[in-house]
Order: structure tokens, then sequence, then C-alpha cells
């Protein structure tokens, strides 16, 4: 349960209430699913509209990007999400990850991936970059960063590092105030937290 009240659409000005109508339209077409905790995290911003407004111009932009592929942004947001531990952004992710390709032997094989003949090489490295990412503090060495950049262009590894760091900011923020699974994987396979 949230630590605190978010801000609902019947006791939000005109600008949040149209903000927490389209978050609650696009997560609703981007999962196939509907639930009553889905914007969560979109209602506790909205006490400061301004901020609110700022956020939401941030995850429209990432919404975006497409120099990275669907699969591998996948992987590494909800890497980044297992280890912060987050059970919205686990939820979630799941449910995008599945929407993208991913498999439910995938999801399940995330806490072992160096180790899975589940992953390529490339997926494996970037499931290595969303690992030191996400720990404090950050281990990202040069070495991987080399080997990253076999792969990928100076943009794309912005773009890399960028969806891994925001998926860090939305963990640690849902995790502070106590936002938990909003239910986009209920009754479905679900990625693990790390241990």
């Amino acid at each position: 349960m949230a630590r605190i009240a978010g801000v609902s659409a019947h006791d939000a000005g005109q600008d949040v209430q149209l903000a927490l109508q389209y978050t609650r339209r696009g997560l609703a077409e981007m999962t196939g699913r509907e639930t009553d905790r889905m914007i969560e995290p979109i209602e506790m911003y909205a006490h400061i509209p301004g901020l609110l407004r700022g956020y939401g111009a941030l995850e429209q932009a990432t919404a975006q990007l497409d120099r990275v592929d669907k699969r591998l942004r996948a992987l590494a947001e909800l890497k980044a999400a297992t280890l912060t531990q987050c059970e919205y952004c686990i939820d979630l992710g799941s449910q995008i990850s599945r929407l993208w390709g991913l498999s439910d032997q995938e999801l399940l094989a995330l806490p072992v991936y160096r180790t899975s003949p589940l992953f390529s090489e490339l997926e494996k490295l970037v499931l290595d970059y969303a690992t030191g990412m996400s720990r404090t503090p950050v281990e990202v060495s040069d070495e991987l960063v080399a080997q990253l950049r076999q792969y990928f262009d100076e943009a794309q590894l912005v773009e890399l590092t960028h969806i891994i760091a925001l998926e860090n900011l939305r963990g640690r923020f849902n995790l502070a105030l106590g936002i938990g699974a909003a239910g986009f994987s209920e009754g479905m396979v679900c990625a693990v937290p790390a241990a």
C-alpha cells in the first residue's frame, strides 16, 4: 500500500485530469490491460503539477526513442526493475516485455542470464550494463562500454543508458512511496526480483 495518497482525477485541476486520463489510456493501449492502480505513480507526481508536466515530457520523449531494438530495451528495463526490486516496474515491465517478444522462460531466466542459453552475447552485454548501472555505486567498466560499442553507435549507447537510468528513477521513486504491483501481469508469468 502506498505511503501517501495520490491525487485523484476528481480532486485534480483540469491539466492534471488530462494527464491522468492520457496516462491511463496510454498504459492500457501499451499493455492490453486496465487496472485500478495502473496510474498510481502518476497520481503521486500530480501533487506537484509542474513536476508532473516535466516528468510526462520525459516519458513521452523516451517513448519516441527507436534506436535500440525493442527486445534489447525490454531486457534492459526489466533487468533494472528486478534489481531495484520495484514490484510495479516488474509487473508492468513483464507485460510489456512479453508483448515485445520475450518468452516466459526468458523472463524467469533473468536472474541467471549469464549462464542461460536463452540470451545472445549482445543480450548478455546489455543485461551486464543494466546490472552495473543499477548497482550503488554504479559498476560500469571501460571494458564493458568498449564491448557495447562494437554493437551500438554513440546515440544508441546514450539511448540505452537513458532507458536504464530512467528505470532506476521509476523504481526508486515507487519503492520510496510504497507503490506496489498494479496487476498488469496478474495471472501470468512475471520476472522475479533479484536476490
